[in-house]
């Protein structure tokens, strides 16, 4: 039986759900939210009405719940929402409701939202260019247009078979080129932007997402036999304090909805 592509983003996520914001295994998610929220303050206001798209659970719309009027965390995958209900609550965080839809049909009328964020999610759609234009259609003219997203570079190899490895829910990795005609495209105008590098351990972004262990065994192998002079993953894979670590480009950008 054929797995389509929502029911493998359903069953990674929900695998996902309670290790999501594990600051041990997930950095790149909980040790730069702040960085996401200095990018995206100078779009903020306390009235604003907020929309995070394909949340997870909700670490950034409860980063931002302290900024604004209200945020609306928006995601696919109930384990996900239902966790981060529960930090929500536990936070004493009011002004966030989490609500189950999807992307690319977003479950709101035209012209709802001031500012609509999403992050770590156009490289799981099949269809960016469709979940771009909801966002578009759910934001008022004039609203804040935050992507922040894994990127590819001009780096030899090909990335995405790794992280289809890791997680088969990866659909592919955009340039920020990519990223920018497709919003312009889909009616927002990008104002500003920044990119920068992480290098990830390996051995903690694989335990995160629950890769099988046979995957896990491969992507490690061949991250070696690259130090060793093998082929070219894309994976930029180093040797950092005796553990091995690959690279990993990253993106925000900053539009404005027409």
């Amino acid at each position: 039986m054929t797995v389509t592509h929502h029911e493998k983003i359903l069953r990674e996520f929900t695998k996902q759900a309670r290790t999501f914001a594990d600051p041990q295994l997930n950095q790149v998610f909980t040790g730069r939210l702040t960085g996401l929220v200095k990018f995206v303050e100078p779009e903020l206001d306390t009235g604003d009405v907020c929309l995070e798209v394909a949340c997870g659970t909700g670490l950034v719309a409860r980063a931002l719940s302290r900024r604004v009027r209200h945020v609306t965390a928006l995601d696919a995958t109930p384990a996900m929402l239902e966790q981060g209900k529960r930090e929500a609550d536990r936070e004493g965080v009011t002004n966030v409701t989490f609500a189950r839809g999807d992307a690319g049909e977003l479950p709101f009328l035209d012209r709802s939202f001031t500012l609509v964020i999403t992050r770590f999610s156009l490289h799981h759609f099949e269809k960016p260019l469709v979940a771009l234009r909801e966002m578009v259609r759910v934001s008022r003219s004039g609203a804040s247009l935050i992507i922040a997203d894994l990127v590819r570079t001009d780096a030899p190899g090909d990335p995405d078979r790794h992280e289809r490895l890791r997680d088969p829910s990866h659909a592919s990795l955009l340039t920020v080129q990519q990223m920018t005609e497709l919003l312009t495209e889909v009616g927002a105008e990008v104002k500003r932007s920044t990119a920068f590098e992480v290098v990830r351990p390996v051995d903690a972004w694989l335990a995160q997402s629950h890769t099988p262990e046979d995957a896990a065994a491969r992507v490690r192998a061949e991250l070696k036999a690259e130090l060793d002079g093998g082929a070219v993953t894309g994976m930029r894979p180093v040797m950092a304090d005796g553990e091995l670590c690959f690279t990993q480009a990253q993106a925000y950008l900053a539009a404005i909805a027409s």
